[in-house]
C-alpha cells in the first residue's frame, strides 16, 4: 500500500470521489504547516499554515498515482489561487504533497501540460510531504454521516449543479 496527499479545498467535498476509484482509505486532515496537531478551527481561521488535505491509502497495483492525480485535477479548479469554489483562504488552496521524486516528476509534467494546453497559470503548490495530522472524527466520511448536509454543501459551494 502507498499513500498520496492532496489538498483540494474542502476535504469533505473531495473524499467520496476517491472511494469510487478503488482507494482503500480516504482520511481528512491537515498538512504542510508547522503547528503540531492543529484543530479544524485553527486551520479554518488560517492560523497554522496547514491546508485541508486528504490522505489516500491505495494499492498501486489497482490504481496508479497518475490516475489519482487525474481525478484530483478533474475535481478542482487548478487556476484558482485563492481557494476552491466558495471556500477561500490559504487553508483551502490547492497543493500536492509528493512523497518521492517519481511523484514530483509526474506532477510537474502534468501541471506543465495543463498550463500549456489552457494558456493559464496553474495555481497548485507542489511540495515535499512534511506532515499530516488527521482531522477530528466528525470530519471523517462526512458524506456518509451527514448526507443531506453534504449534498447542500456541494450545491452551495458551486461544486455541484442542481
Amino acid at each position: 500500500m502507498k499513500e498520496a496527499y492532496f489538498a483540494g479545498g474542502c476535504f469533505w467535498c473531495v473524499t467520496p470521489i476517491y472511494k469510487m476509484y478503488g482507494v482503500s482509505e480516504v482520511i481528512c486532515g491537515y498538512a504542510g504547516g508547522d503547528e503540531e496537531n492543529p484543530t479544524y478551527e485553527q486551520v479554518k481561521h488560517q492560523e497554522t499554515g496547514h491546508r485541508e488535505t486528504i490522505k489516500l491509502v491505495y494499492d498501486p497495483e489497482k490504481v496508479a498515482f497518475n490516475k489519482l492525480l487525474d481525478i484530483f485535477l478533474a475535481n478542482v479548479d487548478p487556476f484558482d489561487g485563492e481557494g476552491q469554489f466558495i471556500d477561500k483562504g490559504f487553508s483551502y488552496t490547492l497543493a500536492i504533497f509528493y512523497t518521492s521524486e517519481e511523484e514530483k516528476e509526474l506532477v510537474d509534467k502534468k501541471l506543465k501540460k495543463l498550463s500549456e494546453d489552457s494558456g493559464k497559470k496553474v495555481q497548485i503548490a507542489v511540495l515535499p510531504y512534511k506532515n499530516f495530522y488527521e482531522a477530528e472524527e466528525y470530519h471523517q466520511d462526512y458524506y456518509l454521516k451527514n448526507p443531506e448536509a453534504f449534498e447542500k454543501e456541494l450545491i452551495e459551494s458551486g461544486r455541484k449543479k442542481q
